[in-house]
């Protein structure tokens, strides 16, 4: 019986209290770097364009602060190298506890960046500096934070255990959004802007704290614990993955782009649309929906993670991209309304039927593809490229392409249904691997 096997039906001392501890830590870890990551992107619609970069107004400096987003993006592969590497090496834990402290130690500094009006360019160019230090960070995380829960599942259950750190993501985003909105609503405008975005910021330092407490009481998984033991781990997991199965981080780059494209454009870009678009207070009605389907994801990602376990991977994650690529033109229909339950009506329908589909399957679909030895480093690379082909490049885009069409729609939701059907593309090619050993994609 292989490593790999063993992994899926052995029963230790101490096995439910290490699954319970891997679990919380996971999903604990990871809210805390999604609320830090996702400060980012709300913050960036809303007032990073005029503090940052107040010379270039207009639908110039959102593309200006959506730029800078887009960095974050473009720092996670080469932290989903280096952690992949050092967590086939040395361990899931270690790389987990080091991503959580660069974390929150670049978005509390964002809390107190000088503004471009005190210190000119280089407001900006700290700003950008501390955005590659979150992406670095963030592309380490996820691959960590779901093997260590996938790998600890008991037999049948890898599909729930995967989407416990997927919904991180939402309770993050509740945090994030809920902080925004808080901020926003005991300030006025002025003192927002002067001082009100930071202080969700400067809170992180607080939740790193709580949630390095609980990281460091959870131990690595099994099937890695006894390849460290045999002394069989690889050395050079990167180039292993890529010489032996480019397949796996081919499929999985392209499973992310419609799902994190979706989810990028409904609670960052959607936000400043709103705004400039729509109604003058689209930002506060934007923020109510993300805050609504983030709620609503904390059960629905759980939920999808469980029917994939029941059904399969595939069905339910072809069920999210195909929703995904046909429910963009009339998701801007619903926006362009102006009407606050029918925003709300729209990114729920968008978020929490389309997104939470894939991202519930996605963590024991992606882990599924790779083997005990590059297993972190094949999913890692495929996220984080996907995230930047898919997600960090999305507002940027969209913005553009917003500007291109004349402030209408139809492009942006033209994109979006692309990248959605290269997803479903890729799901479709994808082997099925929920009832199969934990590595049967990779074989």
């Amino acid at each position: 019986m292989s490593t790999t096997q063993s992994s899926d039906v052995l029963v230790r001392p101490g096995a439910r209290l290490a699954r319970r501890r891997a679990a919380l830590g996971s999903f604990v870890g990871t809210t805390i770097e999604w609320y830090d990551y996702y400060l980012y992107g709300t913050a960036a619609a809303l007032v990073l364009g005029p503090l940052f970069f107040p010379t270039v107004g207009g639908a110039v400096g959102v593309i200006a602060a959506f730029a800078t987003y887009a960095v974050g993006f473009v720092a996670r592969p080469l932290g989903g190298a280096v952690a992949g590497h050092l967590g086939d090496r040395l361990g899931r834990k270690v790389v987990l506890v080091a991503s959580l402290l660069t974390m929150g130690v670049s978005t509390a500094a964002i809390g107190v960046l000088p503004t471009h009006a005190q210190v000119g360019v280089w407001a900006p160019v700290l700003l950008v500096l501390c955005r590659l230090l979150q992406g670095f960070s963030a592309g380490g995380e996820w691959g960590g934070a779901v093997l260590l829960s996938v790998e600890h599942a008991p037999p049948g259950r890898r599909g729930l255990f995967g989407a416990i750190p997927q919904m991180g993501s939402a309770a993050g985003m509740v945090l994030a959004s809920g902080g925004f909105w808080l901020a926003r609503a005991l300030t006025s405008d002025d003192a927002f802007l002067a001082w009100g975005w930071r202080v969700p910021f400067l809170a992180s330092a607080v939740l790193v704290v709580v949630g390095l407490l609980i990281r460091l009481k959870v131990t690595d998984s099994p099937a890695f614990t006894a390849l460290r033991e045999a002394d069989a781990t690889a050395h050079r997991p990167v180039a292993e993955v890529l010489r032996r199965n480019r397949r796996g981080v081919l499929l999985t780059t392209g499973m992310r782009l419609g799902q994190n494209g979706a989810y990028v454009l409904y609670t960052v870009f959607a936000l400043s649309y709103l705004t400039n678009h729509v109604r003058s207070d689209g930002a506060d009605v934007g923020l109510l929906a993300v805050l609504v389907a983030s709620v609503l994801s904390l059960a629905a990602t759980p939920l999808w993670g469980l029917l994939s376990d029941r059904i399969g991977r595939r069905p339910v994650y072809l069920f999210g991209a195909v929703l995904t690529a046909v429910f963009t033109v009339p998701a801007f229909l619903l926006l362009d309304t102006g009407s606050t339950v029918l925003i709300v009506g729209a990114v729920v329908i968008a978020i929490n039927l389309g997104h939470d589909s894939q991202y519930g399957a996605q963590g024991a679909f992606f882990a599924e593809q790779f083997d005990d030895r590059t297993r972190y480093s094949g999913a890692s690379l495929g996220y984080s490229i996907g995230a930047v082909l898919g997600g960090g490049l999305t507002p940027l885009i969209a913005a553009s392409l917003l500007a291109a069409g004349g402030g209408r729609p139809w492009l942006v939701a033209g994109y979006l249904s692309l990248l959605a059907v290269l997803t479903t593309v890729s799901a479709a090619l994808t082997r099925e691997t929920a009832h199969a050993p934990l590595d049967a994609g990779a074989r």
